[in-house]
């Protein structure tokens, strides 16, 4: 299993579903403290647990309070076999326009390792990338990058989706979307398929059912390979996520949730 496979687990899924839109979101799905925790697994096998979690308290970027929220994702049992995998990747999102400042991945795939920070000037439509070297101690490369318009980055769309008015889409709606990740621009479709309603560790959830059309590749099947279920409710937490690979399929599960802005 090469080291992208490990990876796709979990980010890929968010690679492609989260840069959900580009207008301003006010937020009433999510708080500080919240704290979500999925198993991810390729058939049989456990491959990972991942958590997504919001701080505790506001953080300040450019004199502005943003959500800090983060990312984890970890190998576990007979995956890492494959090559052992502790990866982190957060935002500093706004909480008033809903946009991020600051993006971050600290990366841990067997030997590899990968130290990235993207600080975002939305309003000059500018993205200074730095790099930093195997310790995340020195500095090493600086780049800059031109925004065509406001764009979310991998971690700060999900979070952005969940501050949107989801009700009024009708079935077979599609959505261009907008992204920044790895110093490229990405516009995906989304489609919006309906709900559902299905059986969670959390109990039955009406649910609604998204699917990103991804680029022709080589680790997914079909023009719609991914489905991505989001709870229904004033939460809108996502609480499965299944990928159709060219052997079998991926499933992301939630296992808790705490710290939920609505009961």
């Amino acid at each position: 299993m090469k080291r992208i496979n490990l990876t796709a687990t979990f980010f890929i899924f968010l690679i492609h579903f989260n840069l959900f839109g580009q207008t301003n979101g006010q937020n009433t799905a999510f708080t500080y403290g919240e704290e979500l925790q999925f198993e991810v697994s390729y058939g049989w096998l456990v491959l990972a647990d991942a958590k997504l979690q919001v701080a505790r308290r506001p953080h300040d970027q450019d004199q502005r309070p943003h959500y800090k929220i983060d990312i984890f994702g970890k190998t576990k049992g007979a995956a890492t076999i494959f090559g052992r995998v502790n990866d982190n990747w957060g935002t500093y999102l706004d909480i008033e326009s809903m946009l991020p400042s600051l993006a971050y991945r600290h990366i841990e795939e067997g030997n590899y390792r990968k130290h990235e920070r993207v600080l975002f000037d939305q309003k000059k439509g500018k993205a200074r990338m730095e790099l930093y070297d195997r310790e995340n101690k020195t500095l090493k490369q600086v780049k800059e990058y031109n925004l065509p318009s406001q764009v979310q980055d991998i971690v700060s769309g999900f979070y952005f989706l969940r501050s949107m008015d989801l009700k009024n889409l009708t079935p077979g709606e599609s959505i261009l979307i907008k992204g920044f990740f790895d110093k490229e621009i990405y516009n995906i479709k989304l489609i919006y398929e309906g709900t559902e309603l299905i059986e969670t560790e959390l109990g039955m959830k009406d649910t609604y059912i998204f699917s990103p059309q991804l680029p022709k590749n080589k680790l997914f099947r079909g023009d719609f390979p991914v489905k991505v279920w989001v709870t229904k409710d004033q939460n809108k937490i996502p609480v499965k996520i299944k990928a159709n690979m060219f052997l079998g399929s991926l499933n992301l599960d939630i296992k808790s949730a705490k710290g939920l802005r609505n009961n």
